[in-house]
Order: structure tokens, then C-alpha cells, then sequence
């Protein structure tokens, strides 16, 4: 359960204690039902932060202008509709608001924070669980993205087809032998059907470490727009990351967005030399001055420019 640096002292302590006590609770639990903890844990620390806010933040906050506690709000929506509903909400006020000074950047900071712990209670799995009455399936195994990209894995798809009750008898029992990966999306499945290897596995398995790498410099740069903050170790390529994302409404909630956006990167081969090539591009350089200044041919500059996808140039 990600607190975000910055967050409100108060809901940050709060969550801590939350995450401590929440071992029992869970979306499938009578007894132990995750939004009574949410009640009693979470509701009474926001309904004071939101007494000490100025009005300009109270349309961005769900149910605040209504008198609702955050439980009820979640109760009358979902988990997954509240996730959405607040990202909207942010990047509305992040585009239209704030300022980036310490209050904006606290109330964001907060604003995320709640999010991963909705997020989080919304993936929470029951200490014992089975996934529906004659499938021989364990419940207890990772649930979420795939390894290597922002699609949810095929096991994660399943369960929750099988929760929303979108699946036949007839369905469940022809799957029920299927090995469904915890790991993976059908596409960077390792074994395809037919049982031959995938190659689609394979290209993006040798590329992992870039994928990370790309997606953690997303992530940084996510969590402060005012300025480069990719820590990429080059500062042509941290100021790519900060005018790529001022065109985007992108939060760092949206975490199988930046998945994805990742995975582009690295599919694309948007290598760091390209982003620096951009970069220069969009600062005014010609593509003689570029070169000059990377010290590589104008041909090279001509070349690399033409093999960028459109979604990625800074228009």
C-alpha cells in the first residue's frame, strides 16, 4: 500500500494503522468486511483534513460537497468506480488548479494516497478464499498486472470475470483445466497454446530491465510536473520526460497507463539518444545544431527522427 511523500501527516498515520489491521478484511468477508475498517480507520482522520482545506478543493474531493464520508461514498459506487471517479477529479484539478505549492502538492500527494489504499482494498484477497463453486482454481495467487506490460494477467482477468458473474457453467468447466498465468497477459504468455514458445515472450523478456527503468522514470516525472524529475542521470532526457507528460492528463494512479507507456517506449525503441534528439528539437535546434551539439552526423539526426512515432515527438 503506496503513501505518497508529501501526504497529509494525519491520513498518512492513518493508513499506516489501516495497512497494519487489515489482514482479516476483504471485499468477501461478512464477518470482517473491508469498508467497515475503512469506517472506522479512515473516515473520521479525512472528515478533519477536509475541515482545514480551503473551499477551492472541495469540488475534487467525492461526496465532500454532499456532507458523505469517504465509506459511504465508496459504498454508493465501488471501489473501482471510486478509483476512477477521484483520478478524474485530480487530473481535473492538476490541470486546471494547481499551482505546485506546498498545499497543491500536499493535497495531491494525499489525493494519491487515498487512491492506491482504494485501489489496494479493491484487490484484497480473503485469508481463505475459493473462486466459485466447481472451479479448481487457487484464489490465493498474485492478482494484478502482467510482469512485462500494463494488461492485467490472464489469471487476474478470470477471477475477475467469474466475481462479476459474467461466466456460464458451460464456460467454467471447459476452463477449468486451463493453466492461466499469474505472471502474465495472454500476449506475453511464455508458452503459446499450440504449445510452441512466444516470441513476443521472449523480445519483451530481454528488454525487462528497460521497461523498468522507463517506467520508473514515469513515475517520478508523474509526481511533479513543475519540473524534471525523472533522475535519469542525463539532463536532456529528464526534460524530455517533463515536456512529454505537461501534454498529458496522466497521474500516478494510473498505473497501467504508465505501464503501457512503458512498454510503447521500450517496443519502439525510443532510445535515450532519441529522446535527447527530441528534445533539442522542440528547444529550437536545427538538425545541423543538433548534431553539432551530440556530437553525431546529420545524418544520423535525419535517420533517428524518422524512425519516432508520432504519438511520441513533442509537438
Amino acid at each position: 500500500m503506496t503513501i505518497w511523500e508529501g501526504c497529509e501527516p494525519e491520513v498518512h498515520r492513518a493508513i499506516k494503522q489501516f495497512k497494519d489491521r487489515w489482514g482479516p478484511y476483504s471485499l468477501a468477508s461478512k464477518r470482517y468486511h473491508i469498508l467497515r475498517l475503512i469506517r472506522e480507520a479512515i473516515d473520521p482522520v479525512i472528515a478533519t483534513y477536509v475541515k482545514t482545506l480551503p473551499t477551492r478543493y472541495s469540488s475534487y474531493i467525492p461526496g465532500i460537497s454532499g456532507g458523505m464520508s469517504f465509506s459511504e461514498i465508496i459504498r454508493l459506487t465501488g471501489f473501482d468506480t471510486m478509483v476512477r471517479l477521484q483520478r478524474q477529479l485530480l487530473r481535473h484539478f492538476v490541470t486546471t488548479m494547481d499551482k505546485q505549492d506546498f498545499e497543491d502538492r500536499r493535497f495531491i500527494a494525499t489525493a494519491e494516497s487515498l487512491i492506491d489504499l482504494v485501489w489496494d482494498c479493491a484487490c484484497k484477497q480473503p485469508q481463505k478464499t475459493v473462486a466459485t463453486a466447481g472451479v479448481n482454481l487457487n484464489d490465493q495467487r498474485r492478482h494484478g498486472f502482467c510482469e512485462l506490460c500494463g494488461e492485467l494477467t490472464e489469471f487476474t482477468v478470470f477471477i475477475e470475470t467469474i466475481r462479476k458473474e459474467q461466466i456460464h457453467d458451460a464456460e467454467l468447466e471447459n476452463r477449468k483445466k486451463l493453466e492461466l498465468s499469474h505472471q502474465f497477459c495472454p500476449k506475453h504468455k511464455p508458452i503459446l497454446a499450440n504449445g510452441n514458445r512466444n516470441p513476443v515472450y521472449r523480445q519483451a523478456k530481454r528488454s525487462i530491465e528497460q521497461f523498468k527503468c522507463e517506467l520508473g522514470r514515469l513515475q517520478r516525472q508523474c509526481v511533479n510536473r513543475s519540473k524534471p524529475k525523472a533522475r535519469s542521470g542525463d539532463p536532456l532526457v529528464d526534460r524530455y520526460f517533463h515536456y512529454y507528460l505537461l501534454t498529458q492528463t496522466i497521474q500516478p494512479a494510473d498505473k497501467a497507463e504508465l505501464r503501457k507507456q512503458a512498454r510503447l517506449m521500450v517496443d519502439y525503441k525510443l532510445s535515450d539518444r532519441k529522446k535527447q534528439i527530441l528534445v533539442l528539437q522542440k528547444e529550437g535546434f536545427t538538425q545541423s545544431g543538433i548534431a553539432q551539439r551530440l556530437g553525431i552526423s546529420h545524418q544520423a539526426v535525419s535517420k533517428a527522427l524518422a524512425a519516432i512515432p508520432e504519438r511520441f515527438r513533442l509537438n
